[in-house]
């Protein structure tokens, strides 16, 4: 899978250096191209001309040759790179990637880049356990980068726990897993639904709700990221999908996104229901402002909303997968399994509005997804987007 990629390598200043060597060699007898950028401490470990010799490339350290004035551009860097993997990372180099302390051409391209990144964190165990460096490392997970955990064993202190960095082979592994997970939608049509809808009561007023977009915004992001051809059908929401090949079908009441789904639905091999759509409409919509003062408006008669994700089960043919929400507030499991069955679902995801950070308007959510054979994974709280990669997973695995 890493042939003719674009692959970074950056290098920091441990001990663990040395085994960067091994692990050019492998990514370019994968067939990877590989640009080496090390941190001036990095040098102190392993010699450039060492890398170069094996990357058949010059490495970069600094912002410019001193020699000619040639400019590195870690803007063009950062464009050109499939995935960047920084292998050793150092305590020292994951508490500038979390913090943003561009002070080294490593850093910079690392906030310049566009691609996946991997860091591998190397270093002593006290180091690595420091509440400081596990908070990094949280904040780099959370901004999407893949963590490939250190191994235990003996360390350069001749101390015994976790921090050796790992095995070149094994992070070769994860990078070339990650290119045929990436692939794992190419082909397939994937419509989802997300936001909320507006039900008019009149030109100024609809009944609506708190949802934000965000959980299915990012689930399209991450379908159209593993090749998928995505429409997005959406209600009023105040943010745009990152990948620009999502196509966005703007709603703002139920009918409208039913009526968008059943014009998608029969073309797409999946759809994933996310959209928190109003259970009910007002039934007589006026075209004017109700007048609070002038008006004998004391009751509003609400008619049900069609069930989406209901009427889609209907529709579905062999070989279709259909994905449904759950957000609950008691007997969570047994409302989204009734669910599950009652709309011809193939899976369900399921999140509760007692758990803590998740929900409406949150950046992180907390899920179980349930399936049809009766099997359910419950899910540790996380932000959205690394949400989304779990909801991906399991519709893949389909």
């Amino acid at each position: 899978m890493l042939k003719g990629k674009h692959i970074i390598l950056g290098i920091s200043g441990g001990i663990a250096a040395y085994k960067s060597a091994s692990l050019v060699r492998l990514f370019v007898k994968a067939g990877a191209e590989v640009q080496v950028i090390i941190t001036p401490n990095g040098k102190e470990f392993i010699t450039p001309l060492t890398l170069s010799t094996l990357s058949g490339k010059p490495v970069i350290s600094e912002f410019f040759t001193a020699n000619t004035g040639q400019w590195n551009s870690h803007v063009d860097l950062g464009l050109w790179a499939d995935a960047m993997v920084i292998a050793p990372a150092t305590a020292s180099t994951i508490a500038k990637m979390a913090n943003g302390v561009a002070d080294n051409m490593l850093i910079t391209t690392y906030l310049s880049a566009k691609s996946q990144v991997f860091v591998a964190p190397s270093m002593d165990l006290d180091m690595m356990r420091h509440p400081s460096t596990t908070r990094n490392i949280e904040l780099l997970r959370s901004y999407g980068n893949i963590i490939i955990e250190p191994a235990e064993g003996e360390l350069a202190s001749h101390l015994i726990g976790k921090g050796r960095m790992e095995e070149p082979e094994n992070i070769l592994k994860a990078v070339d897993s990650y290119f045929e997970k990436s692939l794992s939608l190419k082909g397939r049509k994937v419509l989802i639904t997300a936001g909320p809808t507006f039900e008019k009561i009149d030109p100024v007023r609809f009944i609506g709700n708190y949802s934000s977009g965000k959980m299915g915004y990012a689930i399209a992001d991450e379908a159209a990221a593993r090749g998928a051809e995505v429409t997005l059908v959406s209600g009023p929401v105040a943010i745009k999908p990152d990948n620009a090949s999502v196509r966005v079908v703007n709603v703002e009441s139920a009918s409208e996104m039913l009526d968008a789904c059943k014009k998608y639905f029969p073309e797409s091999d999946i759809a994933i229901m996310t959209a928190a759509v109003a259970d009910y409409a007002p039934a007589h919509p006026l075209d004017h402002k109700i007048k609070r003062e002038k008006t004998d408006f004391d009751t509003l008669e609400l008619v049900k909303n069609p069930d989406i994700a209901a009427t889609l089960g209907a529709m579905k043919s062999d070989g279709q997968i259909l994905v449904g929400f759950a957000l609950e507030t008691d007997n969570e499991l047994a409302n989204a399994t009734e669910k599950l069955e009652r709309k011809n679902l193939d899976m369900i995801v399921l999140n509760s509005l007692r758990d803590k950070g998740a929900g409406f308007r949150m950046d992180t959510n907390k899920i179980s997804i349930c399936r049809r054979d009766g099997s359910c994974v419950a899910y540790d709280l996380k932000p959205k987007k690394l949400v989304a990669v779990d909801i991906i997973d399991a519709v893949s695995s389909l």
